[in-house]
């Protein structure tokens, strides 16, 4: 596969035309790149990040609730704020398809920093008719953008839906920059997006396939008392400076994991992940992660190094579905599927909530 030589960007990816200097369109200065991370925004995003934990103390038995992965970033996450200063911290986990590095690396965790810690584990039957859908009707985007685009707003409104309970009035949660998507979230969710979408994907509601008790499970600001007092969810990670290497470093050197593949990101991800990087792998013909990934590189958040020998690695364990690549034919065998069903049938946006749909 070519590759830009200085970020590593595929070159069948958006913007990975390589000049004869064999720079993607975005190193070449061909395309522009809009920063996340800019020194302003940082400055900014910190004090205001500052602020909320120092208006959170004090209210219920909770100051914060962490969404907890497992995955390097929330654990990092975990352990900066037990040290920020005397926070009540409550951890919150949606217990479906971990690995179990993951849960690993949460146990680990949890003894050493000592924090209160809820499992949420929602029968399977839903996930996997819900997953089964998804992946047989894809939007123009591809398997990760659409699974991980309705999959992510499930587990962010169950952390919600504690906070509101609890009235814990801060949710923070480990998105590396980049992640989600800046449309849905840059720094912190906005209020409508919180107090006034119903995050239920209309393309599944138009489906016919999934009743209104399965639909529910979709945060809906519409279905809690109008006086009810909704949380701000942000994640910390697009305030502080961020670099993937001295992260998966500092969670080894302070014992939140067992071993040295636990710190890293493809050791501890979701093994779902795996099929969905295999269908779009076969589809677009780059892993569609690694743009993401580029994306550090270029702002020296991620070590080129590293990434120039896993890249090819990773692509060749998907392909072949072999090592952790088995989790591709082990995920289709538990969503009683065929690699022949992974079809793109929806247009781009499809599963997309409408913001402010409830009206403010």
């Amino acid at each position: 596969m070519k590759r830009c030589k200085r970020c590593l960007l595929p070159a069948e990816a958006p913007g990975g035309a390589l000049d004869d200097r064999k720079l993607c369109e975005i190193c070449s200065g061909r395309r522009a790149e809009s920063s996340l991370t800019k020194p302003d925004n940082l400055r900014a995003r910190q004090a205001e990040l500052d602020k909320a934990l120092r208006r959170a103390r004090g209210g219920g038995d909770y100051d914060v609730l962490v969404c907890l992965s497992g995955g390097k970033d929330s654990l990092w996450l975990l352990n900066a704020l037990k040290n920020y200063g005397h926070l009540r911290i409550l951890a919150f986990t949606t217990g479906i398809n971990i690995p179990a590095a993951a849960w690993d690396n949460m146990q680990k965790t949890l003894e050493v920093l000592n924090v209160d810690h809820i499992v949420y584990k929602p029968s399977n039957g839903f996930y996997t008719k819900l997953f089964r859908y998804l992946l047989q009707n894809q939007e123009a985007r591809g398997a990760v953008y659409t699974l991980s685009y309705v999959y992510a707003p499930l587990f962010e409104g169950d952390a919600l839906r504690v906070a509101v309970e609890k009235q814990i009035p801060l949710v923070l949660a480990g998105y590396s920059p980049g992640q989600p998507e800046p449309e849905r979230m840059e720094f912190e969710f906005s209020r409508d997006m919180i107090c006034y979408t119903d995050w239920t994907p209309p393309a599944l509601r138009a489906s016919g396939h999934f009743d209104e008790s399965e639909l529910s499970r979709f945060w809906n600001p519409g279905a809690w008392p109008t006086d009810t007092v909704f949380p701000r969810y942000i994640a910390p990670f697009h305030a502080w400076p961020y670099d993937q290497d001295r992260i998966m470093q500092d969670v080894m050197k302070m014992g939140l994991v067992r071993r040295k593949k636990n710190a890293s990101p493809i050791h501890s991800n979701y093994p779902i992940q795996w099929l969905l990087m295999y269908s779009d792998l076969l589809k677009f013909g780059y892993n569609p992660y690694a743009p993401e990934f580029c994306s550090l590189i270029r702002e020296g958040k991620a070590n080129q190094k590293y990434w120039r020998l896993m890249f090819p690695v990773v692509d060749f364990m998907i392909r072949n579905r072999s090592l952790l690549g088995k989790n591709v034919s082990r995920s289709l065998d538990w969503l009683d599927m065929t690699a022949e069903e992974l079809l793109i049938t929806q247009p781009r946006g499809a599963y997309d909530p409408d913001v402010g749909a409830l009206g403010s």
